[in-house]
């Protein structure tokens, strides 16, 4: 037998008992298929990266999943499934032990204000300030300069888990007098970035075949952490220009 086909079954001829239980993460994505149509190697790399996974690696870089970490991936992909939570919840919801309430939910869901599936929570926009310190004055800026982009919902402005990142950066921000319409580069940075990926993966997305849209959404979450880690870099490197450590 190949030794690949060995660490997918999780046997290993000279390996200890741990070693044998360990599974890849072709085989972790075999397993969770039955019940989650949507995982794929991809998926489960990007919860890694998300910081919700830390399989042990080998000294060939090889991911080795516990059943520990299987049953913990099941439990973020009930989450986002079931409760259409985002992953800062997920994460928090994690480190508090996974609390419920008598009917089930995440502490968490208590608070939401409606969730659509596929959608996540939405908050309405005293929900969101109570949440990020947002003063109304600066959200009413942040809209205008299309900063924070509220869905109206039976004619309520509502605003979803990335609204509140979103506001909670701008809040940061305005403590050192950033104001909505200094904003305005970051908007155009984020669509110049999100029109050279629709260019990309844009007819792999719009494909009739189910398996090729799947790998593009798959790519898509790939590309957009690439693209903010290369921002992260960039912005790096001119920050220590500007201190003369360059």
């Amino acid at each position: 037998m190949e030794p690949s086909r060995q660490m997918e079954r999780g046997v290993s001829s000279t390996g200890s008992a741990s070693t044998r239980k360990a599974l890849t993460i072709g085989a972790v994505a075999k397993i969770l298929a039955r019940e989650f149509d949507e995982v794929s190697i991809s998926k489960i790399r990007y919860l890694e990266d998300q910081k919700l996974l830390s399989p042990r690696r080998t000294p060939g870089g090889y991911r080795l999943y516990s059943q520990a970490d299987v049953e913990r991936l099941r439990a973020i992909l009930r989450m986002q499934r079931d409760e259409f939570l985002p992953l800062r919840v997920i994460r928090q919801e994690l480190a508090a032990g996974g609390e419920r309430d008598a009917g089930g939910r995440s502490s968490s869901s208590r608070r939401a204000v409606r969730v659509e599936p596929g959608r996540g929570t939405r908050l309405t926009l005293a929900d969101l300030a109570e949440q990020t310190s947002l003063p109304e004055e600066l959200a009413t800026e942040l809209e205008d300069h299309g900063i924070l982009r509220p869905k109206r919902i039976d004619g309520i402005k509502l605003y979803d888990e990335n609204d509140v990142e979103i506001a909670k950066a701008c809040v940061e921000l305005s403590r050192f007098g950033v104001h909505g319409r200094n904003l305005r580069v970051f908007r155009s940075s984020a669509d110049r970035e999100s029109q050279l990926i629709e260019q990309l993966l844009g007819p792999a997305l719009n494909s009739s075949n189910p398996s090729r849209r799947r790998e593009a959404i798959d790519n898509l979450e790939s590309l957009a952490t690439v693209c903010s880690s290369l921002k992260q870099l960039l912005l790096v490197r001119d920050l220590r220009r500007l201190t003369g450590e360059d």
